[in-house]
């Protein structure tokens, strides 16, 4: 398997925050997008945004700008099929997602992702993390977990399987994954929930508070 691509997706309506894009929110004396690209990108061969609407907002993060190809915010599955499409024209095997307002998920994201797919014919792994308060999940045991379905590896060469179920009305990411053999990669939540997204002002409040220990 070649390495992945890095695709940020970013095409959410952000509702909880008045609408806008959560991504140039500010976040130490930086928007979350920037964040998130030095993190993700350390980590793959090239990426590209995926975001709706007039990409001119977005010229100064120096990335390719990909909107979903299944109109009505179809959700993140939508912004998978626009990043595997575009993997597919640099001639990508797979691409890794991550979500534009989630600003410390693992610098070893990839790796670890990459790590569960051994084996398997088309790479499709989805990060988790233990349940807060189940200490015996923290050790990696049990099936209690949380998914994080923004997180993800992707198979190019399921794109179209993709898109057929797009359009049939298919929404909920675990269910397409689930028929497909999708694995999970474990990743410790300490000391907190590295996956944790701004969804509101409370939000972006604790994250603030949070960039002192990431």
């Amino acid at each position: 398997m070649k390495q992945p691509l890095g695709v940020i997706l970013a095409g959410g309506l952000a509702t909880r925050m008045g609408g806008g894009d959560k991504g140039l929110l500010q976040l130490g004396g930086q928007n979350l997008l920037s964040h998130v690209i030095q993190r993700l990108g350390v980590q793959v061969d090239a990426m590209a945004l995926n975001a709706n609407g007039d990409p001119a907002r977005f010229a100064d993060l120096g990335l390719p700008v990909i909107p979903d190809t299944i109109e009505g915010f179809a959700g993140p599955l939508a912004g998978v099929l626009a990043g595997l499409d575009w993997a597919a024209e640099q001639g990508g095997d797979c691409i890794v997602t991550a979500a534009a307002d989630t600003p410390f998920f693992p610098h070893n994201l990839v790796e670890r992702l990459v790590q569960a797919a051994a084996g398997q014919a088309h790479p499709l792994v989805l990060a988790t993390t233990p349940r807060a308060g189940d200490e015996a999940l923290k050790s990696g045991g049990g099936k209690k977990v949380n998914r994080h379905p923004t997180f993800g590896l992707w198979p190019v060469a399921l794109r179209d399987d993709l898109r057929a179920a797009l359009t049939d009305g298919l929404r909920k990411v675990v269910l397409w994954t689930d028929q497909h053999g999708g694995r999970e990669a474990l990743f410790p939540a300490d000391p907190f929930d590295p996956f944790f997204n701004v969804n509101t002002p409370d939000d972006l409040e604790r994250a603030k508070k949070m960039l002192e220990q990431a």
